[in-house]
């Protein structure tokens, strides 16, 4: 019997999973169990390597449906994210994305077909890998600034979002989805999802003064 398993991920331990099952489950998707890594870097840590990543390669069966919000949650490591989702369409598994809705398997013979799934997937893992790159980037610049500007109350106020808030949000840009879609998918008002889209480096300087 084939079930239909979400993979989360999330980069700090504060962090909240319940958010990644609620938009899956708002997609329509009906997930039989969540298997999730708290903490695990997704640029420095293969999937394979994580303690709960192990358990999908242990777990996951022919006419299984993996889901993922996006295949950023799988890694943000271009080489890993390929040779992951290759591995699990070798074994017959489905994965889907949250995001898009996106389906990649290994049922298609056709060599054209699967020229056009490849490529996909290698541009959304390639993607996942830059925007962790420009991530660590700003971060850092951000830490920077807030480290130059001391004491603590040049930091202005808290931000308004959260570092998973904004990730989903990255995610989605990079998908085309638009202002209002990203809105009700991650609770912040449109203004503020257009806030943050029009200047995400100060968006991770914020987050970054904050230590978020």
């Amino acid at each position: 019997m084939s079930r239909t398993i979400l993979y989360a991920r999330v980069s700090t331990v504060d962090q909240n999973l319940d958010h990644q099952r609620t938009q899956a489950e708002a997609a329509g998707f009906v997930i039989d169990e969540v298997i999730a890594d708290h903490g695990q870097s997704g640029v420095t840590t293969a999937l394979a390597e994580r303690p709960e990543g192990k358990r999908l390669y242990d777990k996951l069966r022919h006419g299984d449906v993996l889901v993922v919000r996006w295949v950023d949650r799988l890694g943000r490591n271009y080489q890993d994210v390929t040779d992951a989702i290759r591995h699990f369409m070798r074994q017959g598994v489905i994965i889907r994305t949250v995001i898009n809705n996106l389906t990649f398997d290994g049922a298609t013979t056709d060599p054209m077909q699967e020229a056009v799934r490849d490529a996909l997937i290698g541009f959304m893992a390639a993607t996942a890998q830059a925007q962790a790159e420009a991530t660590k980037e700003a971060q850092k610049a951000g830490i920077a600034d807030a480290r130059a500007k001391e004491p603590v109350k040049y930091r202005g106020r808290k931000p308004s979002f959260t570092r998973d808030q904004l990730d989903t949000m990255r995610d989605m840009l990079a998908a085309g989805s638009g202002a209002s879609a990203i809105a009700k998918a991650t609770g912040l008002t449109r203004p503020t999802v257009q806030r943050l889209r029009d200047d995400l480096g100060a968006a991770e300087l914020v987050l970054a003064k904050w230590d978020c």
